[in-house]
């Protein structure tokens, strides 16, 4: 799964996160995403190599955190 902003690194988006940026997350091709949870995502977007892969909390569709 992808955040609907490119991320070149997790530290970026974590730090969109903290400043309260609104981020979602899609799974193009694969179904749906939960509106509430946890799910695997990596970045940045398909074609570039994936550099980096984090676990997000999801709360109303939003990204709250990342690990």
């Amino acid at each position: 799964m992808y955040t609907d902003v490119n991320f070149k690194s997790k530290k970026a988006l974590k730090e969109a996160i903290a400043k309260g940026d609104k981020v979602r997350v899609y799974a193009p091709g694969l179904g749906s995403v939960p509106e509430n949870g946890s799910c695997a995502v990596e970045g940045p977007h398909y074609p570039k190599p994936h550099t980096w892969y984090g676990t997000v909390t999801i709360k109303n569709g939003y990204v709250v955190s990342v690990k």
